[in-house]
């Protein structure tokens, strides 16, 4: 990190707000995101121990529910601990380190989901579109390889938003209206030339966007086309079914991520900003495992073998 003789001589820190305006909450709120993060501990990794413990789940769509749930822990335990310190604690300061070092993890684990949420649409797309060879295309090697390919992409490009954070300066004691030290709070603290970093977020930011959301829709396309052209109608909505519960988790994660690009950069709109953020950060990693439990046969059916067992 690039430090100024200013940054040298006086401690640089930041402080995140989060929901200090609403002090009459904060233990209603603590025990509400205490609630969130044990539901989303217990769902993601229940959801990774069923699709370990079953053999018959031992398919590609479950190979890659099984690493969404673990960068889904990942990622509420990246944010959401922190969140709960501060909502007891009076003291919410945090180091440059530490607070740049949470954006690398969340960037990682975010980059990473939209990554495996396009791969599970190809995914999806080859087993309605080609079901007889669906085995041979998605074979073992193919899977390790989108998975590697999900995690270097979410690694790759959280190392180069952190580059354009630690090449910024930074002064004296700074504010970040959120819950968690998100990019462009870090970016509005800097006391540096913040164009070249803006510049590397709107490229990259928008090329992963868009890249994953044509995959995603050019799959779907293909997958309604095929479905379609099928005359029976239970066996048209067989195909859909296998479809719901990805096309539900994409929809709740693109809908809430386009919400927050579309808010206005200003005073009045921090609050929905916000709570975007909980939503984007919180609330999805908790929701993922119910979707696809709730709606999926084979784990539900897995999930009561184990409960009788009990």
């Amino acid at each position: 990190m690039m430090i100024s003789d200013r940054n040298q001589s006086t401690a640089v820190i930041f402080i995140l707000l989060g929901f200090s305006d609403y002090p009459e909450f904060q233990i209603l709120l603590f025990l509400v995101f205490l609630a969130i993060y044990v539901i989303t501990v217990i769902g993601n990794l229940g959801m990774i121990a069923i699709i370990i413990k079953n053999p018959k789940l031992h398919t590609p769509m479950y190979v890659f529910l099984k690493h969404l749930s673990f960068v889904d822990f990942c990622y509420s335990t990246a944010v959401t601990p922190k969140l709960l310190e501060n909502l007891i604690a009076e003291d919410r300061t945090m180091s440059i380190p530490t607070c740049i070092t949470q954006f690398f993890f969340t960037a990682t684990c975010a980059l990473t989901d939209t990554f495996m949420l396009a791969v599970m649409a190809y995914d999806r797309f080859v087993a309605v579109c080609n079901p007889l060879l669906y085995m041979v295309i998605m074979s073992q090697k193919r899977c390790a390889l989108l998975m590697a390919a999900a995690y270097s992409w979410g690694i790759l490009f959280s190392l180069l938003f952190t580059y354009t954070l630690l090449i910024l300066s930074f002064c004296g004691t700074n504010t970040i209206n959120n819950f968690v030290c998100e990019y462009s709070g870090i970016l509005s603290a800097s006391c540096s030339d913040k164009h070249f970093s803006e510049l590397i977020l709107f490229i990259v930011a928008n090329f992963n966007m868009l890249g994953t959301l044509v995959v995603i829709f050019t799959s779907y396309v293909f997958i309604f086309v095929t479905v379609m052209k099928i005359h029976s109608v239970r066996a048209r909505h067989k195909a859909f079914s296998t479809c719901a519960s990805h096309l539900t988790a994409v929809g709740i994660f693109y809908g809430t991520v386009l919400f927050l690009y579309c808010i206005p950069n200003t005073k009045s709109s921090w609050f929905t900003i916000k709570m975007g953020s909980v939503f984007y950060t919180v609330i999805i990693p908790m929701l993922n495992p119910l979707i696809y439990s709730l709606r999926n046969n084979d784990v539900k059916e897995t999930l009561r073998k184990l409960t009788d067992k009990k």
